[in-house]
């Protein structure tokens, strides 16, 4: 064979090889195009999914958010709504406080001071009626309430007994008197129809009240009263027209 035999073959054998080659190449190209596509496709699937679990994740926090926005609302309507009724309590109890505070003008009880001259004034009138009748009245001129107990004991002159009393006058309670209000008592003084005995005009008159210590001293008519054995008193009353009835 020649030289220039073996260097066509060669060449042949070069340029074969230089095709089967760039074929590979080729194919070798082609290949890691879709091997790259592939990967695409997978790196976009995966960047979609990374995507999405981003997106899920705000709206887990909004949920979140939500339930702990509600609960706090709730909470804090809670807490007003218990605000409220412990104000309002409050404002109850500051009420009852108040009511309390109202109660401050205490009851101060029954009346246990007996009325004396000291603390009242006594007057004594003569009335056209009834008949023969002087009317007394005392009049609370002291600071507190008094009690008129039982009846007066009046001494014209210079008597020396108690006249009787007019045991159906008894009132059902003690006359208090407050600071400024009367009490009332009549004495009948003769009989009507002149059927008394052992008259005498008194022109001066002491009332003793019933703690039998000091008198009270009102002025009679000048001309005086005139006065038998038929005296009578009537209890203390609340009023003139009670006391008159006797």
């Amino acid at each position: 064979m020649s030289a220039r035999t073996r260097r066509t073959g060669r060449a042949r054998l070069l340029t074969a090889a230089a095709l089967a080659a760039a074929a590979l190449t080729l194919t070798a190209c082609q290949d890691g195009e879709g091997v790259h596509d592939e990967g695409a496709s997978s790196a976009g699937a995966a960047t979609a999914s990374a995507t999405g679990t981003p997106t899920s994740v705000p709206g887990s926090k909004d949920s979140s958010s939500s339930g702990n926005s509600t609960a706090a609302k709730n909470s804090s309507t809670g807490k007003n709504s218990s605000a409220s009724r412990n104000s309002s309590g409050s404002s109850g109890s500051t009420g009852a406080k108040g009511s309390a505070g109202g109660s401050g003008a205490e009851d101060p009880g029954p009346t246990r001071t007996r009325c004396s001259t000291s603390t009242t004034r006594t007057t004594a009138t003569v009335v056209s009626r009834p008949l023969n009748h002087l009317l007394l009245t005392v009049t609370n001129i002291g600071s507190k309430n008094c009690n008129l107990i039982g009846y007066p004991a009046p001494r014209f002159g210079e008597a020396q007994a108690v006249p009787p009393v007019f045991e159906a006058s008894k009132p059902q309670a003690v006359v208090t008197l407050a600071p400024g209000e009367s009490g009332y008592a009549s004495v009948l003084l003769s009989s009507a129809d002149g059927s008394g005995s052992n008259g005498y005009t008194a022109k001066s008159l002491e009332v003793y009240f019933n703690d039998g210590t000091t008198a009270a001293r009102p002025s009679l008519p000048a001309k005086g009263v005139h006065v038998d054995d038929s005296i009578r008193v009537s209890y203390w009353q609340y009023t003139m027209d009670d006391a008159l009835t006797w």
